[in-house]
């Protein structure tokens, strides 16, 4: 079996296909999208690269890939995504390739990528009961023992640093116990969500308006009949887009499917943010640059696993690793920042139409200043088009008043 990769490199020179011999061993594990390590050049020096097809023969492959990288895969359908932009915005296939990848994972040392976070934590060795007798029988006699043991017959699972901390104790104490059978201090994952402590009160679906129920009613009935429409939500500002963007969301969730919701990153402010976590809870991940590298990485995780089926991101959160889509919505459609100015080039709209197309599912956009080129195409039903010209609630729009400064200036 042969593999043709794609070596992760910036230079033009090197956006080309290598063919590679897939060790016998490797053959029951290879695919299209695999990350794997393979002696490159002239020396037996590794390079990681991206198994972009597989074939029977070459007449060029004379060596073989050394390594698989597992969970640094990404799916055929991102693989295919990557080529389609390689050649749309001529740019190398590994630049696009690395923006489906977990972050903080595209160098090439496996050494500096980001990780998850692993911690000590306590755990009770033995059932509570048992433990309650040994205090009573005086089996475990200092002061601190004993307020430790009973401590975590409430808490179990404590995080170890929290533990000594509360508890006002050294790790001597916990070692000790755990010598003598009490406890055991066990490696587990530390999520690192930005929200994980954050309360926010739960907010429920507000009643929609005509224009707003016309909207909701037409998308709604697409991802239900997985169809890929396009729209156009076109409302002043307080008509209420951002509450069918809600509930539209909330009605992939019931069919058992996944949403994306793209923002400008001026946008993606904590009253945003704040909005959905009260309405999806832990449901939700976010996806931008004020995150740390290693929140970045848990929350694509959370993604990838199912956790989060819903993502609230910038440009870059077109290529979370979501499955069985049911919508994308891009709020201010028009905004200029959905384009990349750095390499790779591309413009999350189109990929957005691409990836919905593939979906089978709606692409909403939103605005109430929309692209023209956008707007046009709803005057003619290129799109639908839904028009909110109220404010939701009926509230009053506010009072406006055109001046000539230049007759204030006269005046003066």
């Amino acid at each position: 079996m042969i593999a043709e990769i794609i070596v992760n490199s910036n230079a033009r020179a090197l956006n080309r296909i290598f063919d590679y011999i897939v060790p016998k061993e490797m053959e029951k594990d290879i695919f299209v999208g695999a990350r794997i390590y393979a002696p490159f050049g002239k020396g037996s020096k590794l390079e990681d690269g991206f198994v972009i097809g597989l074939k029977e023969k070459s007449e060029f492959a004379n060596k073989e890939i050394a390594k698989i990288i597992h969970d640094m895969s990404i799916p055929e359908e991102k693989m295919n995504l990557a080529k389609l932009m390689s050649r749309k915005y001529f740019c190398n296939i590994s630049d696009c390739i690395k923006l489906m990848l977990p972050p903080g994972t595209a160098g090439k040392q496996e050494a500096d990528w980001t990780k998850e976070k692993t911690g000590n934590f306590v755990c009770l060795a033995k059932e509570p009961e048992e433990i309650e007798e040994a205090i009573n029988v005086g089996d475990i006699k200092t002061d601190k023992h004993k307020k430790v043991l009973e401590f975590l017959i409430q808490n179990d699972g404590m995080y170890l640093p929290d533990l000594e901390s509360i508890m006002e104790i050294s790790s001597s104490v916990c070692k000790t116990l755990e010598k003598r059978g009490y406890i055991e201090i066990v490696q587990k994952q530390i999520e690192r969500n930005p929200f994980l402590n954050k309360n926010v009160e739960k907010d429920e679906p507000k009643q929609l308006n005509a224009e707003q129920k016309k909207a909701y009613n037409s998308i709604a009935r697409a991802i239900e009949d997985k169809e890929n429409m396009r729209a156009l939500i076109y409302g002043i500002t307080g008509s209420g887009k951002t509450e069918v963007y809600l509930q539209l969301i909330a009605k992939a969730l019931e069919l058992g499917k996944s949403a994306i919701m793209l923002v400008p990153e001026i946008s993606l402010t904590p009253q945003m943010v704040d909005r959905f976590l009260a309405r999806f809870g832990d449901k939700i991940a976010v996806l931008h640059s004020k995150l740390s590298a290693g929140e970045r990485y848990d929350e694509w995780k959370r993604i990838e696993e199912g956790k989060a089926p819903i993502v609230i991101g910038a440009r870059s959160a077109i290529f979370a690793p979501v499955k069985n889509l049911g919508i994308i919505i891009i709020d201010e459609e028009h905004d200029m920042s959905y384009k990349s100015d750095m390499s790779p080039r591309y413009h999350a709209k189109e990929l957005a139409k691409y990836i919905t197309e593939k979906s089978s599912c709606p692409l909403v956009l939103g605005s109430a200043t929309p692209d023209i080129s956008t707007y046009k195409q709803g005057l003619d039903n290129d799109i639908a088009l839904f028009t909110l010209s109220k404010r939701a609630n009926n509230a009053s729009l506010p009072k406006v008043e055109i001046v000539d400064l230049r007759q204030e200036l006269a005046v003066r």
